[in-house]
């Protein structure tokens, strides 16, 4: 019969190419004992190419389709319509027709059968491409079924089934269809079971959802189902649905709707007997497939018959753990303003940075913070921190603690080594008096910091080789000592507690709200927002030079600075922009990541800020900008004074807050500053290591010097001292990390994989308001820019800039827009730092902003109440 056929108990493990995602999972359950697949067969993915190898038209048309891209619609359409046309008309080989009747005659070719499609590239770990493909219920006879081979092979080129593996990145002409052809069960009931609760994540909750007839129902959004879960063999939450109608076979072949009888519309599809007979057999065969599984079920009877099982491909991850206890994980992404994945190399530098718990799952960091929720001290230190860092982490981690029985509490307060889970504020509080009276020390801490830094310029050069990692290794020692010096951490957090001394008591005694937001704005020592300004400069040092302006205008090319001398103003030009690149070029977009494209090494990044800024600001707006913001602090100071003055105990209310307001002013900008040193010392380091790597290429160790961002500290220093490497690991990895780019990490993720969501809490607020957090006082409206990436930023001055998360490398943008909304966030991320210094309204922590708001809208933001208007 060559391979054109093969009966579900010949299929092997490594036949995914001939029968394609469904077609394996059927063969793979056909060998677990005691689980019941109807008996069936799949007609090869060579019965299909050898069916259309020899046509010269479809091979020109799959040519033409391969060409276009998702947007052109109208073309798919019109090409998919004739490669199904051609493939209908197309005769099945005579060899492949002689198989299938062999193999139906084996099976009993007077019973009815499903015909179902299963791609190569479908029910994939990554990828399900579920319901790309067609499916024929109840089809009988020879002629029949391969008619409707011939169908499924067809549905290949659905324009659904062709858009979506254009999105997935998949080669039409790589992907081929093997047919399915299995006995039909005619249930009684029918369904799907997750191993793993779709909607929390929880791998210990399994969910069936079940209605009366056969499965299709269900799987078209026919008719509503019942939904059971379970957990640990017990039943623990049932919804009973109305169900109108159901799916029946019909004698004489096909399908039929059918009404459901008033009195059995509201009835349990499933006896609680039946649910936990069910749940077993789920985790049987997730236990089989070591994954958790998407399985498809049928009930005769008494009998429970498996038709499908794929993987779930939506999970997230669980971070790994060494024991069985409960755990508790916290999102590090979501407190450093970068929720994208990060290569190995970027991962294991963060970890030798930080002092926390950290734990990897799906490319990123998480913090597992099971220990400090465990111990009453450490608990109300780390809610404290949460709430003035991400309320949405506060509520859900609120949730867990409330439930009771996952954390054990300790008896006596073991208390954690200082962690930097909520970005320092967890950090000894030193003292905080001395600080006031020392009116150099952030000045002395910057100076400190820099030096270090020149020393470490000067010191890395000579090294090279294992002695480099040795080196790095020990300066990241001296990096720790500096992020986490008390009295660094204390500068700050002096600034943090007068903030919401501010706030709290001038709602009180004045009752206004979050005042400390106007008395923010051009504070000295910030670097970020320094930052900001400064690329305002170069766009003035810029403007007299229309040539330049027209040159910057075309370029493309990341050596465009070389070319530049050669235009009138170009060397004033240049000189600007290397100015400014010394000071801040270690920056960029996701910068925690040590492997992510610093300015420096893509000055080209800059170019459109730059020319957004010649076209949107005025001149010399650098100096007016801040002077503007320090005017609206020191008269917003003054007015406080002014009327707390005429309250009881008036003047020693004003000079308590006086008090206050100079700890804001004089600290508050030291806040960006150690992280702009860490981005620094990283520089420094993937500098150096950037020509161990140029090396390793020369030898032919690796193919090109980004290939070590996707080894590990350690690894890349083995691989440095033995001048070997399995490339494999940098190929998997390679797919690994276009994986998790797909995956949204959770906030909150348990040991069981449940993804806990916070809420806000808040009332009378408008009907349709979108829900964030205030971080930003003032009401602005203004046309949504929607912006995923910082290099499509084309903003017009007055723009209000929704995006999932911004870090330091979007400061320069702040100063052309009015208004700031981000899904993650808190009030003292750099996002929400730099607006209030700005004077810009802003709204952070907003759910799915970049998908509610669509770009060009007009909407008002409302940063004193947290919440977003679509006008």
């Amino acid at each position: 019969m060559g391979s054109y056929v093969l009966s579900f108990q010949e299929i092997d493990k490594t036949q995914l190419l001939l029968v394609g995602g469904k077609g394996l999972n059927l063969g793979k359950l056909s060998q677990i004992h005691g689980i019941q697949v109807p008996a069936g067969f799949c007609v090869t993915t060579e019965a299909y190419q050898k069916a259309l190898e020899q046509n010269e038209v479809f091979h020109a048309l799959l040519d033409q389709l391969t060409l276009l891209k998702v947007e052109d619609r109208v073309q798919i359409r019109e090409i998919s319509r004739k490669i199904r046309k051609i493939i209908m008309e197309v005769e099945i080989p005579s060899d492949v027709g002689k198989a299938v009747a062999h193999y139906l005659s084996r099976f009993g070719e007077e019973h009815a059968y499903a015909v179902r499609s299963s791609a190569t590239a479908e029910d994939l770990p990554h990828a399900s491409f579920a319901g790309q493909q067609d499916t024929f219920l109840n089809i009988t006879g020879k002629e029949a079924i391969l008619q409707h081979i011939s169908k499924c092979w067809a549905s290949l080129f659905t324009d659904r089934a062709v858009i979506y593996r254009m999105q997935k990145g998949f080669d039409h002409s790589q992907v081929y269809l093997s047919v399915i052809v299995q006995r039909m069960v005619f249930s009684h009931a029918s369904g799907i079971l997750f191993t793993a609760d779709p909607i929390t994540s929880n791998r210990k909750a399994l969910s069936i959802d079940a209605s009366f007839g056969l499965g299709e129902a269900l799987v078209s959004g026919l008719v509503s189902a019942d939904c059971y879960k379970v957990q640990e063999d017990k039943i623990v939450d049932k919804r009973i649905a109305t169900k109108k109608l159901a799916v029946y076979g019909r004698e004489e072949g096909g399908t039929e709707t059918q009404q459901i009888d008033p009195d059995q519309q509201k009835t349990q599809t499933l006896t609680d007997q039946q649910i936990l007979q069910l749940a077993r057999i789920g985790r049987q065969i997730e236990a089989h497939f070591g994954f958790p599984q998407d399985i498809e079920w049928c009930l005769v009877d008494d009998t429970f018959y498996i038709v499908q099982s794929r993987p779930i491909t939506t999970l997230y991850p669980i971070p790994e753990a060494n024991d069985e206890e409960n755990h508790v994980y916290v999102s590090v992404g979501h407190q450093q303003m970068m929720t994208d994945p990060m290569k190995p190399l970027g991962l294991s530098f963060w970890m030798l940075t930080t002092n926390a718990p950290m734990r990897k799952a799906g490319g990123r960091l998480f913090v597992d913070v099971t220990h400090m929720l465990a111990s009453p001290d450490s608990r109300k230190m780390i809610l404290g921190g949460m709430g003035q860092h991400d309320p949405l982490m506060k509520d859900a981690l609120m949730t867990i603690i409330e439930r009771g029985d996952f954390i054990k509490l300790l008896p006596t307060d073991k208390r954690e080594q200082s962690s930097d889970i909520s970005d320092k504020s967890l950090l000894p509080k030193g003292s905080r008096t001395q600080i006031e009276n020392e009116p150099t020390i952030v000045s002395d801490l910057i100076k400190r910091s820099q030096s270090s830094i020149e020393e470490l310029k000067q010191n890395i050069q000579t090294k090279l080789g294992s002695d480099l990692f040795d080196f790095i290794l020990e300066d990241i020692q001296r990096l720790k000592k500096i992020l986490f010096d008390p009295q660094s951490s204390a500068v700050f957090m002096a600034a943090i507690d007068a903030s919401s001394w501010i706030n709290d008591n001038m709602k009180e005694w004045l009752g206004e709200k979050n005042v400390a937001d106007t008395l923010s704005q051009s504070v000295p020592n910030n670097i970020t927002s320094e930052m900001g300004l400064a690329l305002l400069d170069v766009a003035d040092a810029i403007r007299p030079y229309p040539e330049v302006i027209h040159y910057l205008q075309h370029v493309k090319d990341d050596n465009f600075l070389d070319e530049l001398v050669k235009i009138d103003g170009g060397q004033e030009t240049h000189d600007a922009i290397i100015a400014y690149l010394n000071k801040y070029g270690m920056r960029c977009a996701g910068e925690i990541d040590i492997t992510k494209t610093r300015w420096s090494e893509k000055p080209i990044t800059l170019v459109p800020m730059i020319l957004n800024n010649i076209k949107n600001i005025e001149p010399n707006a650098s100096y007016r900008k801040f002077e503007q913001g320090r005017r609206v602090a020191l008269k917003k100071e003054q007015d406080l004074l002014d009327r707390l003055k005429q309250l009881p105990e008036g003047e020693q209310k004003a000079k308590e807050t006086k008090r206050m307001i100079d700890i804001i002013r004089n600290f508050i900008g030291y806040r960006e500053y150690p992280k702009y040193g860490m981005v620094n010392r990283y520089f420094v380091y993937k500098q150096a290591l950037l020509k161990e790597a140029e090396q390793l290429v020369q030898e032919g160790v690796i193919h090109e010097k980004e290939d070590i961002y996707y080894l590990t500290f350690e690894e890349f220093h083995e691989v440095v001292r033995t001048n070997k490497l399995d490339y494999r690991i940098i190929s998997e990895r390679k797919d690994e990390y276009k994986l998790y780019e797909k995956l949204t990490p959770p906030r909150v993720i348990t040991s069981d994989g449940e993804i806990i969501a916070g809420e806000y809490k808040r009332e009378n607020l408008p009907s349709e308001a979108i829900v964030g957090l205030p971080v930003s006082s003032g009401v602005i409206e203004g046309r949504a820019r929607v912006i995923i990436n910082i290099e499509d930023a084309d903003l017009e001055d007055g723009d209000i800039l929704v995006t999932s998360f911004t870090d330091p490398s979007w400061t320069p943008l702040f100063v052309s827009i009015k208004g700031l909304v981000t899904e993650v966030g808190g009030l003292m991320t750099h996002g929400a730092v730099i607006a209030r210094e700005y004077g810009l309204p802003a709204v952070v922590g907003v759910e799915n902003a970049t998908k509610l708001i669509k770009d060009g809208q007009r909407i008002r933001i409302n940063g004193t109440d947290g919440y977003i208007e679509i006008l």
